[in-house]
């Protein structure tokens, strides 16, 4: 299996040259906000085991929110450029793909920056600039751990020669049982893949480090917890008297945004299957809340890292790749994803499978919309959810997707139907569901 990996790289601006560098990253798009796989500066698509990238800008337009609500002078965060990937293989080896092959298209865009100034050996010097700025992520989310780029492109061209296979042969598969069926896609994937017009890679071995640092993350966690369950039991009743005096002092702020700025973020939404979201804001003041918000992630991130990957996160099976990250010593946190259909839907999912988990996380941010006992109400306002949100949300100005017109449930399906041709036999119900999926 080869893990995926990320980065997330974060330097402030040269403010004389912000109109530069909304120009350059403009001028690698194909639709607003959408790359050219094959731009000029950053040729995504020469890059095979890239998943989804991103440039944005940080524009924070709510921390004046932090004065408003709780008297407390607006921090002078800088305006700063956020670079995003998720791809297979390590972190620095992609770096070192990506300043070898984009290097001059990368110094174009990080020289609107404060501090970067490469040498003489300007890709390793790229590599070791951006290694230095990464923010880790507190938790991460990707929807099937361990299928690449190209297992993704193999099993939609597999999926595709199937359907063609059984549409030519309608007529003579309509009455067959579902093994007869099974047998016969087998034998004629077997002969595509021997004339070379079909090909399904074999998993690469799982790294040995990789492996056994994800196992004793998962074994130390839940014994961290174990160890600490008297003293988490003890600070309990002081917990939740904290907390409710402070639900219900919070103020909401959650007006609808402007319509002008609504428009910008219409914009860039909606050309593919697959859309990107980029949100930013202020967590509430106090060490309550920082406490109280990196606790709940580290938890989160123990899930999203043993249980949810194979397809989906809790009942949600839209989102692609999602990341929480803190900023500026806990004081701010940016969540991004990749997920499927229009925002609007997106935001029903959640609402409707897991507004409690909203609530979990972010009813820690400034201006949520008033939760109880941290889990109830809040989200389940929805008008006032969906404002916060989208008051929240930055435009992303480059946003690059491998495998276009592709949702998460089609990788399911896709990855099922492989799963199925590759094993010579099936149970009476494994047949039926697996002849389903066509």
């Amino acid at each position: 299996m080869m893990p995926q990996s990320n980065v997330l790289v974060i330097a402030p601006l040269r403010m004389e040259r912000e109109a530069e560098l909304r120009q350059l990253l403009g001028s690698m798009n194909r639709e607003p906000g959408t790359a050219d796989p094959r731009n000029a500066l950053v040729p995504f698509a020469a890059f095979p085991q890239l998943h989804f990238a991103r440039f944005v800008i940080l524009a924070d337009r709510t921390v004046g929110d932090l004065k408003k609500a709780y008297g407390v002078a607006a921090p002078d965060y800088p305006l700063s450029l956020a670079f995003i990937a998720d791809f297979d293989g390590t972190a620095d080896a992609f770096r070192a793909d990506l300043a070898r092959r984009a290097g001059a298209g990368l110094a174009r865009i990080f020289s609107c920056c404060r501090d970067f100034a490469p040498g003489a050996h300007i890709a390793a010097d790229i590599a070791a600039w951006m290694k230095a700025r990464e923010t880790p992520a507190a938790t991460l989310y990707g929807t099937w751990r361990g299928r690449t780029v190209l297992q993704v492109h193999e099993e939609n061209t597999l999926r595709l020669a199937l359907q063609s296979h059984l549409q030519a042969k309608a007529n003579s598969l309509r009455e067959k049982r579902p093994a007869e069926v099974h047998a016969e896609l087998r034998a004629f994937t077997q002969a595509e893949m021997r004339a070379g017009r079909l090909t399904l890679t074999p998993p690469p071995p799982t790294p040995l480090g990789w492996w056994l640092r994800n196992a004793a993350h998962f074994v130390f966690v839940p014994l961290l917890l174990l160890i600490l369950t008297p003293l988490l039991i003890l600070y309990l009743p002081f917990f939740l008297f904290q907390l409710r005096s402070r639900e219900k002092s919070d103020p909401e702020i959650a007006p609808r945004v402007e319509a002008c700025y609504e428009a910008e973020l219409a914009r860039i939404e909606d050309f593919d299957v697959t859309n990107q979201f980029t949100a930013m804001g202020s967590v509430k003041p106090g060490l309550f809340r920082r406490c109280t918000l990196a606790y709940l992630l580290w938890l989160l991130n123990w899930t999203t890292r043993h249980i949810y990957v194979r397809g989906q996160l809790a009942r949600v099976g839209t989102i692609h790749f999602a990341r929480w990250v803190f900023l500026n010593h806990k004081r701010r946190l940016l969540f991004a994803s990749n997920y499927d259909g229009s925002l609007e839907t997106y935001m029903d999912d959640f609402i409707n499978k897991v507004g409690w988990g909203l609530n979990l996380v972010f009813s820690n941010g400034v201006g949520y919309p008033t939760t109880r006992w941290l889990i109830l109400d809040g989200s389940k306002d929805e008008q006032k959810f969906k404002y916060f949100l989208r008051r929240h949300e930055l435009p992303t100005n480059v946003w690059y997707k491998a495998y276009p017109g592709l949702t998460a449930f089609d990788l399911k399906r896709n990855t099922l139907i492989r799963e199925g041709i590759e094993r010579s036999s099936l149970s009476e119900t494994e047949l039926k569901q697996w002849v389903a999926l066509f």
